[in-house]
């Protein structure tokens, strides 16, 4: 059975982005995908604080379908590498970002919790 993941990887900022396609490519090779992982590029940026000595970082998300077994290979991996700063990779079980988030809810749970008696702070 397949999952959804999305991987966010932290680089060093002096790897280009030829050197950094290329270790993607190796980490993606051991998760046997069937389609090749969605990735999106976001550049480098400032860190928020140093990691490894390093205050700039390169980002790329990558979204990809695999089997869980063969993530525990690929975080080895990945961990190995001395050019990946940080890396997270979460299971993405709800629906795609696409959709928009329903603002319904939110208001619900504003007049749900007035006390009766009480508007829901605007004057009639």
């Amino acid at each position: 059975m397949t999952r959804q993941y999305e991987a966010v990887y932290i680089f060093d900022s002096a790897l280009d982005e030829a050197a950094i396609t290329q270790r993607l490519d190796q980490f993606h090779t051991l998760l046997a995908l069937n389609e090749p992982p969605g990735l999106d590029h976001w550049g480098k940026r400032t860190l928020a604080y140093p990691v490894r000595k390093h205050d700039m970082g390169y980002y790329v998300i990558a979204r990809f379908e695999t089997n869980p077994e063969a993530l525990p290979e690929y975080e080895r991996a990945v961990k190995l590498d001395d050019s990946v700063l940080r890396f997270l990779v979460v299971a993405n079980e709800g629906p795609a970002q696409e959709s928009a988030p329903e603002e319904a809810p939110a208001e619900k749970a504003v007049t749900a919790a007035a006390p009766a008696g009480e508007s829901g702070g605007s004057p009639e």
